[in-house]
């Protein structure tokens, strides 16, 4: 019987999984906030625009936009740059915007980032622990986190014109 309760139990963490990784990868937003699922909690070392470590618990009562990006997705170097103009408007209002890296070597990491400077801060994950944690499933992949530390919309890809939607869902959210 123990063994059929923990059979259970894993059977419905996998269909959470599952729908957690369908309905919010595939960039439909939480209908309500009683829709949103809380993002999960990380801290991971910050290697540019700040110092020791990203703490999504520490950034709650705020915005957030939390991107997943690599040095090789192409994308990126659109959304980056787009993304701190957003951050640079908005922060004021209550938004914070960071960055995790998926790049298993920091140096392709910052290398990327004289390229394409950014203000905020940018953190790396080389194991892939975070991104495994949010059912990361394309770069970049972003998280649009509520004051209350849900997540409200996922956005994965990113081509011209995308940060228009963004910020009309980002101050929808500032403004709640």
């Amino acid at each position: 019987m123990d063994v059929t309760m923990r059979t259970l139990g894993l059977v419905r963490k996998a269909c959470v999984t599952f729908v957690f990784t369908v309905a919010l990868s595939a960039g439909i937003a939480a209908e309500t906030a009683h829709d949103a699922v809380a993002a999960p909690s990380f801290s991971l070392p910050v290697i540019a625009n700040g110092e020791g470590e990203l703490q999504l618990d520490s950034l709650r009562g705020s915005v957030v936009y939390l991107d997943f990006w690599a040095s090789w997705c192409g994308p990126c170097r659109l959304s980056l740059p787009a993304l701190d103009t957003l951050y640079r408007d908005l922060a004021p209002q209550g938004l914070v915007v960071a960055a995790i890296s998926v790049d298993v070597v920091e140096e392709d990491a910052l290398d990327f980032l004289e390229r394409y400077p950014v203000s905020y801060p940018v953190a790396m994950d080389k194991t892939g622990a975070v991104p495994r944690s949010f059912s990361v499933n394309g770069m970049p992949s972003g998280y649009l986190i509520d004051r209350k530390g849900r997540v409200r919309a996922v956005h994965v890809g990113f081509k011209r014109g995308d940060e228009v939607a963004l910020r009309d869902e980002i101050e929808t959210l500032l403004s709640e």
